[in-house]
């Protein structure tokens, strides 16, 4: 059981295949995922990574938070989420997640919050039939009908569905298809929608229903700290050597 990764809706689009065929996708983005803090059986009794994404600023973060973010020396974050793991799958504190912890083709589960929708009446929020266009049925067309017996049982029960909030609820579509991944930009693409509104975060995880492909990274594809920063060093110093022999 691998970690997962948070992600940032960024809004759905499609993709076109080799025979024309249209695709409809999602885009996330993954900017800056990295492992806050460890959840280990002794101390916690479970095991588990956190995963921290999005830029706080410290001044909105509290004196707690700003304590827990320096013992693992990375900036604070927006957004946490915790991601079961095996304890022989802990990926080490401080690393940044890539987008190619997910292989082109695999199955995965996403999580977000819905999109809101007001106050909604019984037919749109439990999708109820309504009562009848006629006979005798007049201004109340769309209302949900009786929510309770008169001498029995003589009362409502609780949970009666019933018109209210819609929306703003914790949803998990699962066995969506990945099919592109983009690491220089951080951007995945899975096929359909996923649940919640644009900038909303999503947590991407491997599906529990679907058999993990053997080319996935165990326990997964991710940068310490300060391998991103030698990377550029490198181009850095053939630039500077062409540049001397122009000057020569």
């Amino acid at each position: 059981m691998r970690s997962g990764v948070i992600a940032q809706k960024v809004g759905m689009t499609r993709i076109f295949t080799d025979a024309g065929e249209h695709i409809p996708v999602t885009v996330l983005k993954v900017d800056n995922c990295q492992v806050v803090a460890h959840r280990t059986l002794d101390k916690n009794g479970y095991v588990a990574v956190q995963l921290g994404v999005g830029r706080a600023k410290p001044q909105n973060t509290t004196r707690a938070m700003r304590g827990h973010f320096a013992v693992a020396k990375v900036e604070p974050k927006r957004k946490l989420a915790e991601f079961r793991v095996e304890e022989n799958e802990l990926i080490p504190v401080g690393a940044e997640l890539t987008v190619d912890h997910f292989v082109v083709g695999q199955f995965v589960d996403v999580t977000g919050t819905s999109t809101g929708k007001g106050f909604a009446g019984g037919m749109k929020r439990h999708n109820f039939g309504g009562l009848r266009a006629t006979h005798g049925v007049s201004v109340s067309h769309r209302s949900i009908g009786s929510t309770g017996g008169r001498q029995d049982p003589g009362k409502t029960f609780k949970n009666k569905k019933m018109p209210g909030h819609m929306g703003v609820e914790t949803v998990t579509t699962q066995n969506l298809k990945v099919v592109h991944t983009d690491v220089e930009r951080g951007l995945i693409a899975v096929e359909g929608a996923v649940p919640g509104h644009k900038g909303g975060w999503i947590l991407v995880a491997d599906a529990v229903k679907k058999k993990l492909p053997a080319e996935a990274p165990k326990p997964g594809k991710f940068r310490l700290p300060g391998e991103a920063d030698e990377a550029p060093a490198a181009d850095v110093a053939p630039a500077a050597e062409v540049a001397a022999e122009e000057n020569v």
